[in-house]
């Protein structure tokens, strides 16, 4: 289809294969289509199936200037409804798809009547990107879509490395204490430890895939034209100060989803990123319940557990007495299905709501929703605090060990469960955040931050005006 603007800067947006990765850079796609930015959206194959089916057929159709393309990942073809094994993806991602998604933007600039792509806007795990923007000659802005203090965390493994305290000399890390040794050098986060930074690090071996794709990655970052990221200065000062210290052309420019109110909607503003079918029910059972009744719970698109974590959480949820919505993922449970058991579906029937998944940031908005149970991966920690919706953190893997410290310790906001969780546990931080004295301070706390976060995101802010120079500046600097 033709576009009827020639002359519109177009932007080809790339996020790394995951669920959260995708809702955050469509989240920035459609905010620069609503500044009149020609969009090109790429997912992987796999991904782009897995929207179709849960959005529909025709969801990802309909507008001449946003337009989703695919290229392959480079892993065997699989039909499964679930997040791809991460190291594998990332191994793949980096060795395979530089070619296709040069070719792609060759392919789209040789496009009659579609303006030829100015910029590269790519996930901050794609740097493969990079290459392709050098080769042909077109500026490149990184998104970062993990929290600044857990990017932080990762520039730094170099230094970890060459320092000699990774990767560990044993498996007794595990045990002996290592991981709570408090880190001197890291400039910009203070008194952290191992275990407090994203959790790559935590292997034995110099070939680990993990540990090794995240610091090439970070390393590689600086070679962009920008890197942005979904925070807000206050937030994390003292990380953006210090990475802006090793990459001066960084910029803060969330939490995007309130960002993105300050502006007219676009015609992209329906289009979703949730790679599982929402369940429609949740709005609608919140309703009819009291404010800040309800405890939601939702361990995001990758953490697993196994079935004796699952059932610890449901008896602490049952034993709790509150009422709760409950997101339970089909592949939640490792190598298993996530099958809760009878007699807590029974003994939860009149006050709990099961749900496969859900659209996450519209329910935290919701007046009834008390507290936020939750593996702290950064959309749904930056989603809790635009929301003034304390958390339980219960953390899994990357930087959800980063962002649960900072949540419980800088920002005040956050309980944090132990990895071995009882269902005494469970309840009992439950019962403290819903009733107890410390649950009503960090709900005042994450009322502030809401505060803070809506200042930032208005004319005048800090993101507000970041986002104002990457637009004017970096993106579309012939605009003016």
């Amino acid at each position: 289809m033709e576009c009827e603007n020639v002359e519109s800067p177009h932007i080809i947006c790339i996020p790394y294969p995951t669920q959260g990765h995708v809702t955050a850079v469509l989240k920035l796609a459609k905010l620069l289509h609503t500044r009149g930015f020609f969009i090109t959206f790429v997912n992987t194959e796999f991904n782009h199936n897995r929207l179709l089916r849960s959005r529909g057929p025709d969801s990802l159709k309909g507008l001449h200037d946003f337009r989703f393309e695919t290229i392959p990942d480079g892993l065997p073809p699989s039909h499964c409804d679930a997040t791809q094994d991460i190291p594998a993806l990332c191994e793949s991602t980096s060795k395979n798809c530089m070619v296709p998604f040069r070719d792609l933007i060759v392919g789209i600039n040789s496009t009659a009547g579609v303006p030829k792509i100015s910029c590269i806007l790519s996930d901050g795990l794609m740097s493969f990107t990079l290459d392709a923007a050098e080769e042909l000659g077109i500026p490149e802005v990184l998104l970062w879509t993990a929290s600044t203090c857990g990017f932080l965390g990762c520039l730094h493994y170099r230094q970890l490395i060459e320092r000699g305290i990774i990767p560990f000399k044993d498996e007794n890390f595990l045990i002996n204490g290592s991981l709570d040794t408090p880190m001197d050098g890291i400039p910009g986060m203070n008194n952290i430890r191992l275990s407090d930074l994203p959790s790559f690090i935590r292997t034995t071996d110099p070939d680990d895939i993990m540990l090794n794709f995240i610091d090439r990655e970070a390393q590689r970052a600086s070679k962009a034209t920008a890197v942005i990221t979904n925070t807000f200065d206050d937030l994390e000062h003292k990380a953006v100060n210090a990475i802006k210290a090793m990459i001066p052309h960084f910029y803060t420019i969330g939490p995007l989803s309130i960002l993105y109110d300050q502006f007219p909607k676009s015609a992209s503003h329906s289009m979703g990123s949730n790679l599982w079918k929402e369940d429609s029910k949740c709005l609608e059972w919140l309703d009819n319940k009291h404010p800040k009744s309800v405890v939601f719970i939702n361990f995001g698109s990758i953490a697993v557990m196994t079935v004796k974590q699952l059932e610890e959480f449901a008896w602490g949820l049952a034993n709790s007495n509150h009422h709760f919505l409950w997101a339970v993922r089909p592949d939640l449970v490792m190598e298993d299905s996530a099958m809760l058991p009878q007699e807590f579906v029974k003994a939860t029937e009149e006050r709990g709501l099961l749900v496969s998944w859900c659209a996450q940031e519209k329910l935290l908005r919701h007046p009834s929703i008390g507290v936020f149970l939750m593996h702290c991966g950064w959309n749904s920690t930056l989603e809790s605090v635009c929301s003034g919706v304390p958390i339980i953190c219960w953390p899994f893997f990357a930087d959800q060990q980063t962002n649960c410290r900072y949540a419980c310790t800088e920002w005040g906001i956050g309980m944090e469960l132990d990895s071995n969780m009882k269902r005494d546990e469970v309840e009992g931080l439950v019962r403290e955040m819903m009733e107890g004295e410390k649950g009503k301070e960090m709900r005042n706390k994450a009322i502030e931050w809401k505060n803070l976060a809506e200042i930032a995101t208005k004319p005048g802010g800090s993101s507000y005006k970041n986002f104002d120079y990457v637009v004017n500046q970096v993106l579309w600097p012939t605009k003016h």
